[in-house]
């Protein structure tokens, strides 16, 4: 099998061990013995059960969701230490005990099923303790696998609840006492057991066990040669490849973070090889692998919570994310052309890297589970379905060539991965559902919009800035299926207020929140990445937001032109809008990169910003003057360009 250099001279231990420091969901125990007997066990039971469910159907509602939550909580306690300082490769006996709490306070709501119907919300002093020690086993179980951020939201969300009439201000409300608190928490499916937690005991497992195969099939190799191959060889080849892979895979593995380490250990040696700088070689990879969020058919899960947030199919939503996210694409892949150009990078020589043609005669026929799962979903199958199918496909497939060929410990191994990279999720799904408890109880939400809209003085392009940045402070640090819980409750609801249509106001939260992995002063995925490029953090992070330049523009975009959604839209209006956008965009990626046909003056940077921003406009006086700027800027560019080449 034809392999690219990069791939063949990747060193696994170093992005293991990076993975581990900057994404506590990967840093978990490595068990032997009988220990690991009893966690893969533990793991294998937890995706039948699941593949049960999905093949025949889910049980009701609390069950369902009481029984997914005790099988991900409990491998939470089982899997991740509570101290740095405890055992990796051991068990710590207050960790078993710890997750067999778990696993019976979420139980008990499965066995006692029926009685917590007949009692309609009174609350026992046994449902009471179960309920609180069971709040407190979710806030433990998310600080562990994804760190304190999340955490002290959700109790910040609590105090809130509690101390209501002691707030100030119209946040203000009548207070919520410690008993109802818990019974709308634990024993509603508003709380803990709400949306999120339905959508991950349903959709969310299922694409992730879809991923989990892919990757044992070797998808993500195949990506990156075949990213090698489509554009290894144009100017600051490795750079565009890194841009590919990391968006093809960054759908799939629904963390910036762990795409950032994954692609970014075969990408980014290969960019400062080149000639790039660790600082920009670290940008391109967090600024991509986090566009991968943003990218159909999976966006990181959070497109199915979107679906169920805002009503609407999920073939619909992933429909309304394609052009904006190949927008965001695009504007990268603009400022890596334009940097290449401006310091004279050339490609990598066309015998080093591999045939696209090879490529696919050996390995094209992975492809056929991604094709599968598309189809599935444009022919109205459930996501489940197509998550069914796509996982049947997968082994299927692997098996037409002996080197992808899947055995049936890979089979087995496959379960296991799938439950593992779901456990995460569970615990961000059920900590976010602690904050949509609070907020449906106190109005939280419509408090929040009326502020936002209140200090926007009814504007609605303040109120989007104001909304932008209170998403971009929500995203901090958080994982995407809760970073998008978390910014659709509190800071959409502004939006919605100002009759912005119910999916742009979503997608513009959620663009805003996924954007905070490379925004300074945090942006988690550039510092992952300057650890795997050995540059400085915070230059970095810089470079990354830079980059991202689309991801600003974008949303503001598709507010005020919801045809980009493709909402009542017609072929021609969106036709116009996407070129207009793609010019405004080129032009702004090149004026803060300083290149575009020459090095640029401060004049020529501000006609391309100002005519690329009026491009992006949906108005059509706007779009002119933008033009005009734009061809006044080319024509010193020309002028720059030309008195270059006579000196």
């Amino acid at each position: 099998m034809q392999k690219s250099n990069v791939v063949e001279n990747a060193n696994p231990e170093n992005a293991n061990d990076l993975l581990r420091k900057y994404d506590k969901g990967s840093d978990y125990r490595e068990l032997k013995g009988f220990a690991a007997k009893v966690i893969s066990a533990i793991l294998i039971i937890f995706t039948l059960y699941q593949l049960y469910t999905a093949v025949f159907g889910q049980l009701d509602a609390m069950l369902q969701r009481s029984v997914h939550l005790a099988f991900g909580l409990s491998l939470v306690y089982l899997l991740y230490p509570s101290s740095k300082k405890w055992s990796r490769d051991k068990m710590h006996p207050v960790d078993i005990v710890l997750a067999i709490v778990a696993a019976a306070v979420c139980m008990y709501v499965f066995v006692f099923y029926k009685d917590l119907v007949f009692r309609a919300g009174r609350v026992t002093t046994t449902d009471m303790i179960v309920g609180l020690v069971a709040i407190v086993m979710v806030l433990e179980a998310a600080r562990r696998v994804i760190g304190w951020p999340m955490v002290i939201i959700a109790l910040l969300f609590i105090a809130y609840a509690l101390l209501g009439p002691y707030i100030p201000g119209k946040l203000a409300h009548r207070g919520v006492n410690v008993s109802d608190l818990v019974q709308h928490l634990f024993y509603t499916t508003e709380g803990v057991f709400g949306i999120p937690i339905k959508v991950s005991s349903t959709f969310i497992f299922m694409f992730l066990l879809f991923g989990a195969y892919l990757e044992k099939t070797g998808m993500g190799e195949f990506f990156i040669d075949a990213a090698n191959a489509i554009a290894g060889f144009a100017s600051g080849g490795p750079a565009k490849v890194a841009v590919i892979s990391s968006g093809c895979m960054g759908t799939l593995t629904g963390s910036s973070v762990a795409n950032v380490v994954g692609t970014g250990s075969f990408t980014i040696p290969m960019m400062k090889k080149l000639g790039y700088k660790g600082e920009f070689a670290g940008a391109v990879e967090a600024t991509a692998s986090t566009g991968g969020q943003l990218m159909p058919p999976i966006m990181g899960a959070a497109a199915f919570l979107m679906a169920e947030f805002t009503d609407t199919p999920y073939i619909k939503v992933i429909s309304a994310a394609a052009i904006p996210a190949l927008l965001y694409y695009f504007g990268v892949w603009a400022g890596v052309h334009f940097e290449a150009k401006k310091l004279g990078l050339k490609g990598l020589p066309k015998d080093k890297l591999p045939r696209l043609g090879n490529i696919m005669k050996e390995r094209g026929h992975l492809l056929i589970p991604i094709i599968i799962v598309v189809y599935f979903l444009v022919a109205g199958y459930t996501p489940i379905r197509a998550a069914l199918g796509a996982i049947v496909a997968s082994i299927v497939c692997s098996a037409f060539k002996k080197e992808t060929r899947l055995s049936f410990w890979d089979i087995i191994d496959g379960l296991k991965k799938g439950a593992r990279s779901a456990i995460t999720v569970i615990a961000a799904c059920a900590c976010a559902g602690i904050i949509i408890g609070v907020v449906t109880q106190t109005g939280l939400g419509l408090k929040m919009g009326s502020i936002l809209v209140s200090m926007a003085k009814g504007k609605l392009f303040l109120t989007l800035f104001f909304t932008m940045l209170t998403s971009l402070i929500l995203g901090i640090g958080v994982p995407t299926t809760a970073n998008y819980v978390i910014t659709s409750t509190i800071a959409a609801p502004a939006l919605l207020m100002m009759d912005v249509p119910v999916l742009a106001a979503h997608m513009f939260a959620f663009y805003f929140g996924i954007v905070a992995d490379v925004t300074p002063p945090v942006c988690l995925a550039a510092v992952a990445a300057s650890g795997v490029a050995k540059s400085e953090p915070m230059r970095t992070g810089v470079q990354a937001a830079r980059l991202a330049i689309a991801a600003f523009l974008i949303p503001f975009i598709f507010v005020y032109s919801p045809q980009l959604l493709l909402i009542d839209v017609t072929v021609i209006e969106i036709v116009f809008i996407i070129i207009t956008s793609l010019i405004g965009i080129i032009s702004v990626a090149s004026a803060l990169t300083g290149f575009f046909i020459a090095k640029m003056s401060i004049v020529d940077r501000l006609l391309f910003i100002a005519g690329g921003v009026l491009l992006v406009t949906t108005n059509y006086t706007f779009n002119a003057i933008g033009l005009g700027m734009l061809i006044l800027g080319f024509i010193l560019q020309k002028r720059s360009k030309s008195n270059t080449v006579v000196a």
